[in-house]
């Protein structure tokens, strides 16, 4: 279908977008607005739909340094994408998809195909309109029912990276009628504490650049540390050729599920319904919504949980999992602490100095040899201790090293991520089955999009810990790997105290190992934080917490 064929489509359905775009500084917070808007937008009966449009030049972040990107987010179609879908699943509840994500890389490579391929004609290709129409036809495929398609621009404007996105949505606003397109911009108000003063200049600059590229916003965001006196509102709106109510303050809040509630009572989603002309629309119910942050400012208890990791130091590397750790805890009417410990610092201090104060071990996954002793050091704390513990991919993998070799007694028990000459216990998978098909890799291959991706079934051992905790003896769980444990140690690993509970439907892979003979035990090869949300806590987090909460009452 071509791109005029996708805009009457598009015309003749109700879709309508909502494009997202950010200035002045990075990290404002786009994301987040996004995803709250369409949980409000959600609760006044509207069928809504996310989207991320990141200008870098990379395929997707897998192959990103967290220290560079943060957490890569997997769906469960296997796409690797922003940790700002990991937002839009927790607020909205709806799975992301391969077509909600793209990057520069991928728009500029399915160009350069499609030229190789012979596509254009022997036409001279340019970002307009080749590059720009692939960005439209991303914008608008897999489009059916949705009420409202909200789309966040990554990056800042002014960004040379994300000019061609910008000129792209000025031409669908032309192309679709501004009727059915509508901009939010989301910019910072500083605060200079020696003049007293919220300063908007920084806010009319952004604006006056973005009217360069030919788009006038129709609603302003306005992140703020303290409340927006109404003559500066009406000062941005004058400047900025917004509608005065249109200017929305964005405060900062005690927790990220505050935003929705606190941009509704600013008038958010009424400001959205008036400017599409949308009428007798039901009121917002963002009831539970407010339970959830009554119970984080009014918790029973706080439980202090240790998260032994390498990359501690950028926290957003760790962002879905310390929101499931939240939400483990709502779940229990209680606060989790978290204890961010590094792992390769554990090295070289006392396990007990540092592990004793809490109620609970989580080490997450994560990629290469450093930091690692570090993590068999806090596993073999809990297990002879007995605190309960989790561990997520990487951290199940260790947990099996640790047992083989301080139970079983074999020394060189480890992984040829790190050294052919071990003990193999886990090793590269060349070889699965996904959907019937046979997956095929290469030790010398592409490390991009090349692990063990997306959602994988997996079968549950009946009266094991897990098939309880679940309900089910039959899940379905993301991964996002490379190595897997070596089935042929299972026997090792049953006589040393380690029963491997959860298998691939074909029996050849393990997917989670447990402890029988310790209150709470679990490792898992896959991500169960990336399907936590917090109306609906992922099983395996409401009952870790649990576990740590009991723990705490024995400390």
């Amino acid at each position: 279908m071509t791109i005029n064929e996708k805009i009457k489509n598009i015309l003749s359905n109700k879709a309508k977008f909502i494009f997202i775009t950010g200035g002045v500084v990075s990290s404002l917070g786009k994301g987040l607005a996004s995803a709250s808007l369409a949980t409000v937008l959600q609760s006044r009966g509207f069928k809504v739909r996310l989207r991320k449009l990141d200008p870098y030049l990379n395929v997707d972040p897998g192959t990103m340094s967290p220290y560079q990107h943060g957490e890569v987010f997997v769906t469960d179609d296997g796409t690797e994408a922003d940790l700002d879908l990991g937002h839009y699943e927790r607020f909205s509840g709806v799975p992301a998809k391969r077509a909600d994500s793209v990057t520069t890389g991928i728009i500029y490579q399915r160009v350069i195909d499609k030229e190789r391929h012979g596509d254009y004609l022997g036409a001279t290709i340019q970002v307009v309109p080749h590059v720009t129409n692939e960005i439209k036809d991303f914008i608008l495929s897999d489009i059916t029912d949705e009420d409202f398609v909200l789309c966040e621009i990554g990056g800042t404007v002014g960004d040379i990276e994300g000019q061609p996105y910008l000129e792209a949505i000025r031409q669908l606003a032309y192309e679709l009628g501004r009727e059915r397109i509508m901009f939010i911009h989301v910019t910072l108000l500083p605060y200079i504490g020696a003049a007293g003063e919220l300063k908007t200049k920084p806010t009319q600059h952004s604006v006056k650049q973005l009217q360069e590229y030919g788009i006038q916003p129709d609603m302003i965001l306005c992140r703020s540390p303290i409340q927006i006196p109404e003559n500066e509102k009406r000062k941005i709106a004058l400047f900025c050729n917004v509608r005065e109510e249109n200017v929305i303050a964005a405060l900062d809040a005690s927790s990220i599920y505050e935003v929705p509630i606190n941009y509704s009572k600013e008038g958010m989603d009424d400001a959205v319904c008036r400017y599409f002309g949308l009428k007798d629309v039901p009121a917002a119910d963002l009831s539970k919504w407010e339970h959830i942050v009554n119970v984080l400012k009014n918790p029973e208890g706080t439980v202090t949980i240790g998260v032994v990791g390498k990359y501690t130091q950028l926290l957003e590397a760790y962002k879905s999992l310390n929101e499931a750790l939240v939400h483990g805890g709502i779940a229990n009417n209680y606060k989790v602490k978290i204890k961010w410990i590094d792992s390769e610092k554990l090295e070289g201090e006392d396990a007990e100095a540092e592990l004793s104060d809490v109620s609970g071990i989580l080490v997450p996954g994560g990629f290469g040899q450093r930091g690692t002793e570090g993590k068999i050091k806090a596993i073999k704390y809990a297990r002879e201790n007995k605190v309960p513990f989790l561990g997520i991919c990487f951290g199940m993998q260790m947990a099996v090293i640790e047992t083989m070799r301080d139970v079983a007694g074999i020394k060189n028990a480890g992984t040829t991520e790190f050294s052919p000459d071990c003990e193999a216990v886990v090793g590269l998978m060349t070889e699965w089955d996904k959907d019937g098909a046979k997956q095929i890799r290469h030790k010398d291959g592409d490390l991009g999009g090349t692990m063990r991706l997306g959602a994988y079934e997996c079968e549950l051992e009946s009266g094991s810990k897990v098939a309880q905790i679940y309900g089910s003896n039959k899940i379905s769980e993301r991964h996002r790997h490379r190595y897997e444990v070596n089935m042929k140690y299972e026997s090792v690993l049953n006589k040393s105290g380690m029963s491997i509970t959860g298998r691939s439907p074909d029996g050849k892979l393990p997917e989670i190992v447990e402890i029988k003979d310790h209150p709470w035990f679990i490792g898992v090869q896959f991500h169960p934080e990336l399907k936590s949300r917090p109306l609906a806590p992922h099983p395996l987090f409401v009952s870790f917490v649990k576990a740590s909460i009991n723990n705490s009452r024995l400390i």
